[in-house]
C-alpha cells in the first residue's frame, strides 16, 4: 500500500519528465525511432530540468518571469555546455554551406533553440502535465529530498549527453571532427547561467512576480490555430538555421525569430491574467503549438527511413487521440 502511494504522489512529477523529452524532442520527430535509445538521457536533462524550474517556481510562488529566466538557464547550459550545438560548427547543413555563424556562434540556431527549448521543454509540458493533473496543479510534486536526487539524475544525463554527443555522435555518425569550444565561451555560458538562476531565484526573486495588465483572450479555435501557425514558423527559423535556403538574410530570419518571441511574451501573460481565461484556453494553447510542431516536424522526414517515418505517424496519431480525450474532458468539465 505503502509502495502505491509514493507512486501515486510522484506520478505528476514522472509525467512532467516524460513528456517535456516527449514534448521537444520525440513527436516533432527531433529524436528518431533510430536513436530511441537517447531517450532516457532526454528524460533526466530535460525532465529533470523542468521539474526542477516547476518546483522552484511553485516551492517560492514566482511568476512566469522567473520560470522564462530558469529556462533560459537551462537552454543555455544544452547549447554551451552540454551538448554545445549553438557552439560547434553544425553537423546539418542542408546545402552543404555553413550558415549564420560569427564569432564561433550559429546565431541563428541559437535563437531558435532558446525560444524552442524554453517553450517546448518548460512551459507546454508544465502546462499539460498540470491539465491532465488539475487538481494537484498548486502542489509541488515533490519532497525536498527528491529534488537531490532529481538534481544527481540532471547532472548525471547532463554528462552522459555530452559525451554521446560531443564524443561519439559528432564524430562516428556525423563524421565531423571533435570540436572544443573556446574556455572564454564556457565562461560566459557560465556567468550567464548564474545570473538567470540568480534572478529567478535570488534575494530579489519577487521583483519580477508582478501582475501583467489584462487583454481579452480571443476564442479557443483562434488559440489553438494561432498556436499551430506560431510553432510551424519557428520550424521554419530552424530550417534555415540547417541553411536550407543559403540565400535567406540570416537578420530576417533573427528578425522572424523575435518577432515570434515579443508576440507570446505579450499577448500570452496578458491573457491568462484575464477572468475570461479557463482551462480551455490553456489547453487550447498547448494542443496547438505540440500540432503545428508535430506536423511541421515531417518536414524534416523527407527521404527519412521507413522505420522512422511509420514511428513518428505512430507516435503522432497516439498523441493526437490522446489530446482529444483530454480535450474532451476539459471541455466536460465546464459544460
Amino acid at each position: 500500500m505503502g509502495k502505491n502511494n509514493i507512486l501515486k504522489n510522484s506520478l505528476p512529477a514522472i509525467t512532467l519528465m516524460i513528456l517535456a523529452p516527449l514534448i521537444a524532442e520525440l513527436l516533432p520527430g527531433s529524436t528518431r525511432f533510430s536513436s530511441i535509445f537517447v531517450f532516457p538521457i532526454e528524460v533526466l536533462v530535460w525532465g529533470g530540468g523542468a521539474l526542477l524550474i516547476r518546483y522552484a517556481v511553485r516551492k517560492w510562488h514566482l511568476g512566469w518571469i522567473n520560470m522564462l529566466l530558469l529556462g533560459l538557464a537551462l537552454s543555455i547550459a544544452e547549447e554551451f555546455l552540454i551538448q554545445q550545438t549553438s557552439l560547434a560548427p553544425m553537423v546539418v547543413k542542408i546545402k552543404g554551406i555553413e550558415y549564420a555563424r560569427s564569432f564561433g556562434l550559429n546565431y541563428v540556431y541559437l535563437l531558435w533553440a532558446l525560444i524552442y527549448e524554453t517553450v517546448f521543454v518548460i512551459f507546454i509540458p508544465i502546462g499539460l502535465t498540470e491539465i491532465i493533473f488539475k487538481t494537484r496543479s498548486k502542489e509541488l510534486w515533490i519532497k525536498k529530498h527528491g529534488i537531490y536526487v532529481i538534481i544527481i539524475l540532471f547532472m548525471l544525463g547532463s554528462i552522459m549527453a555530452w559525451y554521446s554527443w560531443t564524443q561519439i555522435a559528432r564524430p562516428a555518425v556525423f563524421h565531423v571532427q571533435s570540436y572544443n569550444p573556446p574556455f572564454s565561451m564556457l565562461i560566459i555560458a557560465v556567468t550567464l547561467i548564474a545570473c538567470l538562476i540568480f534572478a529567478a531565484i535570488g534575494p530579489f526573486r519577487n521583483i519580477l512576480v508582478m501582475p501583467s495588465s489584462s487583454l481579452n483572450p480571443p476564442a479557443t479555435w483562434i488559440i489553438k490555430i494561432t498556436g499551430g501557425l506560431w510553432a510551424v514558423i519557428l520550424y521554419g527559423i530552424v530550417l534555415m538555421a540547417f541553411g536550407i535556403l543559403p540565400s535567406f538574410p540570416p537578420s530576417l530570419a533573427i528578425g522572424i525569430g523575435i518577432i515570434l518571441a515579443a508576440t507570446a511574451l505579450y499577448f500570452i501573460p496578458r491573457w491568462i491574467v484575464n477572468e475570461m481565461w479557463t482551462s480551455k484556453h490553456t489547453f487550447s494553447i498547448v494542443s496547438g503549438v505540440m500540432i503545428g510542431s508535430m506536423l511541421a516536424g515531417f518536414i524534416g522526414f523527407i527521404g527519412a527511413a521507413h522505420a522512422d517515418l511509420y514511428f513518428k505517424i505512430l507516435i503522432n496519431l497516439v498523441a493526437l487521440i490522446l489530446l482529444i480525450l483530454l480535450g474532451n474532458r476539459v471541455k466536460n468539465q465546464f459544460s
